[in-house]
């Protein structure tokens, strides 16, 4: 591991300028670390957030929920608030890592973890994520955990993250710090960015910004599932995940539906299309098959990872037929 100056922050502040300065930020160190050790990144100075006091789970004015950045996983799913409320959260974070990592892991920290493309952490491989313009050997090569959806020539990895699936299923909005003291509130739909033309540019906080806080709405009515897809029953990521809310009218019509998908793109997926063919409905298969081809309409398999279109259908298919209490055909 290359030798690098270490900075423990006692504010905001300080954290925020040494970041903006070439730090680095470290709180749990569960995604950093391991890149560090493997020079794919080499960072000459870390500063440390774990002190700082972000590690609170308050009720807001509206009746969500604020989390702080620091919040562990292992704590925010075992949060009674969480799991009575916001079930799909519980059950997103329960599925993610192990144990061990979960009692380290951040809020913040998982939201902002780098891709798990294997070319991307093998600095002998070019990799347009970690040394732009020298090109995606993903392309071409073993991509079966990568993208389907939102991809571009020059990136087909996908986002790890199972927590932030589940948050962007349930509309949660991100608070920060900049540098210069300035706070911002924003959706979580807008913190992740699709790789385009730039995919080393992973987010769109500035330099030195700092993740504070998640903000969740009220809970809303109805049934709340997250359903994970993936090679082992434990520590792995998905190949296709569904973090799902659906809501019934008195007619048993869905009255609202969020889908967001982890596994398909290079930030949580969540097609408003797919949605609204969905609101108002009578549930039925026909009904959840539309869903399915609208949420796939511009879906690209690379080879390795083609099989993720149909099971994406089939995950989406199975969820909405639970949800809904209707039969799933033989």
């Amino acid at each position: 591991m290359k030798p690098f100056h270490y900075f423990r922050a006692d504010a905001t502040g300080d954290a925020t300028q040494a970041a903006q300065a070439g730090a680095a930020f470290i709180a749990g160190g569960t995604n950093l670390i391991d890149l560090m050790k493997l020079e794919v990144l080499t960072p000459d100075r870390l500063v440390d957030i774990s002190r700082l006091d972000l590690a609170g789970i308050e009720a807001t004015a509206a009746g969500g929920l604020r989390i702080g950045a620091l919040v562990t996983n292992a704590d925010l799913a075992a949060d009674a608030r969480v799991r009575r409320g916001y079930p799909v959260l519980a059950r997103a974070l329960l599925a993610g890592a192990s144990a061990q990592l979960r009692n380290k892991a951040t809020t913040g920290g998982n939201l902002l973890q780098r891709t798990r493309c294997y070319y991307f952490y093998d600095t002998s491989q070019p990799c347009n994520k970690r040394d732009p313009g020298s090109g995606c050997a993903a392309i071409g090569g073993f991509n079966r955990n990568h993208a389907i959806l939102g991809a571009s020539a020059h990136c087909i990895a996908t986002h790890p993250s199972d927590m932030a699936v589940a948050l962007r299923a349930l509309d949660a909005e991100v608070e920060t710090e900049a540098a210069d003291g300035a706070r911002r509130r924003f959706p979580l739909a807008g913190l992740h960015r699709l790789p385009g033309d730039t995919p080393e540019r992973e987010t769109d906080l500035a330099e030195g910004e700092l993740v504070t806080a998640v903000i969740l709405p009220p809970a809303k009515a109805g049934c709340q599932r997250y359903r994970k897809v993936r090679d082992r029953a434990s520590y792995a990521f998905a190949l296709v995940s569904l973090a799902s809310v659906i809501t019934l009218d008195e007619d048993r019509r869905i009255a609202h539906a969020a889908l967001a998908f982890g596994g398909l793109a290079h930030k949580p997926w969540r097609d408003p299309g797919a949605e609204k063919v969905l609101a108002g409905e009578v549930p039925s298969d026909a009904l959840f098959d539309h869903a399915a081809d609208t949420l796939l309409r511009d879906a690209k398999g690379w080879g390795s990872n083609d099989f993720k279109i149909p099971l994406a259908r089939r995950v989406l298919k199975a969820a909405l037929h639970e949800a809904t209490g209707t039969e799933m055909p033989a």
